[in-house]
């Protein structure tokens, strides 16, 4: 018996379909399609039966010439224009080329040398027809839409309980926001059964009435992996639910019916995650900012009313009669002492002009005459004695006047000599004439020792 190795078992299948498919034409509809960075394109051809891989090297991918213009297709000979063909899934196409079986992964697989567009599949003329039914009945439509809120605490999320999508939307979820409480209503995602299931899952979701926001989420995968969320009915039960819903279905390329009908549309689960919920540095970012405007906001405040205190003190204080009587006696006493010193100078003056002339009397004249005018002296000493005194006492009735006067103008020495002082209590003015109150008026009549309320009568 012959044990073979896997190189052997490859290599003669690879050998037998080489050999039996040198060129061959395949028609079928593209699926999974992959576009990575190469520059090649790697997708499956199905009939709904069965799939083929096929892989179109980027140096089959046919162009035209370097101004867009024509190019002869080297297998048909035909002349062709414009840029290699733009695949998509759901499209129709006939792939010829050669059958080649890929070693490292022991697969086989169609190496395509033309591509060329045979009509659109069934499943794209499917999703076209659906997408213009729904959205003639208004299931597109902005307005109907629900705003999503932010920062949910409570979020509902239908999907399948094990898959990627929901690992990849609770992690996310775990690092964002300020918490939030997360219940999972599972569901299938794919197959036949899996429209009716999500259909229920949504309605279940408004029948508990428990969450802010839904979240229907899968991953990625093929357009029959995804054609689940293509149906009317997963439609209906998105445009009946009385809770908004975020749609984050396969990939960003990939869209669905059900993106177009939920209320927001994401591009991936984990991004579903994002939009509910922000970041937490940007949280505590904004609640930094916010504490500062509102310290730099406080202390602003109490500066202000600081400084109309102060501004409001100083004028009660210059408007005070108590301050006003103060600043007058200040006045008056430092002009008493300028009349003090006035008179003490004057007279001083004279003294010393009367010893001035003395000594030229006595110079001048001889004893007898100096006596007399010594005499005649001494009257004048006493006649100015006597005018100082008279000058003086005039000058002290002044000051008793003035200070009488002042006095006279302090509001509440009436008081001590029986009168009273009237206000009204509407306007709070001085009652100085009987018009100026009606009957029912309230006054209030302050006298020496306190102060009494009454009511104005008719006489």
């Amino acid at each position: 018996m012959k044990i073979f190795s896997v190189t052997d078992i490859t290599r003669a299948v690879k050998d037998v379909l080489e050999t039996e498919f040198p060129f061959i034409w395949v028609r079928g509809q593209v699926t999974n399609l992959a576009r990575p960075a190469s520059g090649h394109i790697y997708f499956t051809l199905t009939d709904g039966d069965a799939g083929l891989s096929v892989v179109w090297f980027k140096g089959n991918q046919r162009t035209g010439g370097s101004d867009g213009g024509e190019s002869i297709n080297p297998l048909t000979g035909e002349i062709e224009s414009g840029g290699p063909l733009e695949l998509e899934d759901g499209m129709e196409i006939l792939c010829a080329g050669h059958m080649n079986v890929y070693p490292p992964r022991g697969v086989y697989q169609l190496v395509a040398e033309l591509v060329q567009e045979q009509g659109v599949g069934d499943l794209k003329l499917a999703f076209e027809a659906m997408k213009r039914k729904l959205e003639e009945k208004g299931y597109f439509a902005e307005d109907r839409k629900m705003e999503i809120p932010r920062s949910p605490k409570r979020v509902a999320v239908v999907t399948a309980p094990t898959g990627a999508a929901v690992r990849d939307f609770l992690k996310i979820a775990e690092t964002r926001g300020t918490g939030a409480e997360i219940r999972i209503y599972p569901t299938l995602v794919q197959g036949d059964l899996a429209p009716g299931r999500i259909a229920a899952a949504l309605d279940l979701v408004g029948d508990d009435g428990w969450a802010e926001v839904v979240v229907l989420i899968r991953g990625g995968g093929s357009l029959e992996d995804l054609w689940a969320f293509n149906t009317e009915q997963v439609a209906d039960a998105l445009f009946r639910s009385t809770i908004p819903v975020v749609c984050g279905v396969g990939h960003e390329v990939d869209v669905s019916i059900a993106d177009y009908v939920a209320d927001k549309r994401v591009a991936t689960p984990s991004h579903a995650a994002q939009e509910l919920w922000p970041r937490r540095e940007i949280l505590v970012q904004t609640v930094d900012e916010l504490e500062s405007s509102l310290v730099r906001g406080f202390e602003n405040y109490l500066n202000v009313r600081e400084s109309r205190l102060e501004t409001l003190h100083k004028g009660l204080s210059w408007l005070s009669p108590a301050q006003r009587i103060e600043r007058l006696l200040t006045a008056f006493a430092e002009e008493g002492e300028r009349l003090n010193r006035t008179a003490l100078n004057f007279v001083n003056s004279k003294f010393d002009t009367v010893d001035a002339l003395a000594h030229r009397l006595a110079f001048a004249f001889g004893g007898d005459r100096i006596e007399r005018m010594q005499q005649d002296l001494a009257g004048l000493d006493l006649r100015l004695s006597r005018a100082v005194d008279i000058f003086l006492k005039a000058r002290l009735a002044e000051y008793e006047n003035s200070a009488t006067s002042l006095r006279m103008l302090d509001p509440e020495s009436p008081l001590e000599r029986g009168y009273s002082l009237v206000t009204v209590e509407k306007n709070g003015t001085f009652l100085r004439s009987p018009d100026e109150v009606a009957e029912g008026d309230a006054i209030r009549v302050r006298v020496k020792s306190g102060e009494v309320r009454a009511r104005v009568t008719s006489e």
